[in-house]
């Protein structure tokens, strides 16, 4: 995946989960979660991109954020 279509998605990814998740960031831990979501939805979700085309790329983004999201909060709720 080039790097400049990762940060792009990623930050779509980012900020569509932070508004499901209703999590107030900044803007660039909105990216940085978008970008590192993208990274793990891409290797789980690699298998469905090849089958389905880009879209799977967003949808496995979105949620690879969700749960980086998740575990976010459960460690900061610590």
């Amino acid at each position: 995946m080039p790097i400049v279509f990762l940060i792009i998605i990623g930050a779509a990814a980012g900020f569509i989960a932070t508004r499901i998740m209703r999590v107030e960031a900044d803007v660039l831990t909105t990216i940085v979660i978008g970008i590192a979501g993208a990274v793990v939805g891409g290797f789980v979700l690699r298998t469905l991109l090849a089958v389905m085309g880009m879209m799977a790329g967003l949808v496995g983004a979105i949620l690879g954020a969700l749960l980086l999201i998740f575990l976010w909060q459960k460690v900061q709720n610590r």
